[in-house]
């Protein structure tokens, strides 16, 4: 006696669900979905009923999907994506030569921009459609085909790839690098944090022997630019990357008191970098594939040719 093949739930409960997992909230997912939120409690109970297990923890007004529910999300986010690569390959949008790219802001203009010819000469029909979120899209809200972005690569849901470390270096103002002495010092100034990566000075202070916690207020920034700017305005100590700290270095606008390599032998998954990002399924896109077939190509530590 075979098994009888396992009845699948309807779609439209499986994107409910998706959307709630998403919003950890019954309402905001009946605002995006614009109907009524006991439309969505229907849809889930439905799903609940058919799968036989609870896919939610209540409390009170709150929900947070249990252990199951984060599993099956997964699966569900992989099959959207499979279904919207269909329509693509089969329908008139899969013909188009567009290519929908969001870059970290600091790799954009540091190291994308002056290169972005090279990749036109391949593929002179492209049309590239640039914007500059500093955190990871989301891929499908957001309808963006392929990332760079800045962080330590932990996307495990993605293809990821590293194409550059972002060295950092102990920048401040010189009049504030004259009360450092040694790497203990910085526990008595202020230190000017990434709100995207929250262990970046507790990493580096830890590799530079520090014991303690710093006893001035802190101050975070979204992105480089700012942390640069916050750096040369005196406002702490900065973490900048290598090329804008050689700039201000050779000015004289700031100093590193404690030198150029003060990341040498930390370990590399304490060191911040770039990485293209995206979903499986994208690569199947003749226009993407290319594009991420010369990125990884391109060496981003190397002066770019701009011989076109």
């Amino acid at each position: 006696m075979t098994d009888r093949p396992f009845r699948l739930p309807p779609l439209n409960a499986l994107r409910v669900f998706h959307t709630v997992v998403r919003h950890r909230s019954f309402r905001a997912a009946a605002d995006e979905l614009r109907v009524s939120p006991q439309a969505v409690s229907q849809q889930i109970k439905l799903l609940e009923d058919t799968l036989g297990l609870e896919l939610f923890v209540r409390k009170g007004r709150a929900i947070e999907p249990n252990e199951q529910a984060i599993l099956l999300a997964h699966y569900i986010q992989a099959g959207f994506d499979e279904f919207a690569e269909g329509l693509r390959r089969v329908g008139k949008i899969g013909q188009r030569s567009r290519i929908n790219l969001n870059a970290s802001p600091y790799f954009a203009t540091r190291f994308l921009l002056d290169r972005l010819g090279q990749f036109r000469q391949i593929m002179p029909d492209a049309d590239l459609r640039l914007t500059t979120m500093v955190e990871l899209p989301d891929f499908v809200a957001d309808d963006v085909d392929v990332a760079i972005q800045w962080g330590f690569g932990g996307w495990t849901e993605f293809d990821q790839v590293l194409l550059l470390r972002d060295i950092k270096v102990i920048c401040c103002t010189p009049e504030m690098g004259r009360g450092l002495l040694g790497p203990a010092d910085l526990l008595a100034v202020p230190l000017l944090h990434s709100v995207l990566a929250d262990r970046l000075w507790p990493n580096v202070l830890a590799h530079l022997g520090v014991v303690g916690a710093p006893q001035r207020s802190e101050i975070r920034f979204q992105d480089a630019a700012t942390m640069r700017r916050a750096t040369l305005a005196g406002l702490g100590v900065g973490l900048l990357s290598r090329i804008d700290a050689e700039e201000d270095l050779a000015s004289g606008k700031l100093v590193a008191p404690f030198g150029l390599e003060v990341m040498q032998g930390m370990p590399a998954a304490q060191i911040p970098g770039f990485y293209l990002v995206l979903p499986k399924a994208h690569r199947r896109v003749k226009p993407i594939a290319s594009f991420c077939d010369w990125v990884k190509q391109e060496d981003w530590a190397g002066v770019p040719d701009r011989g076109f």
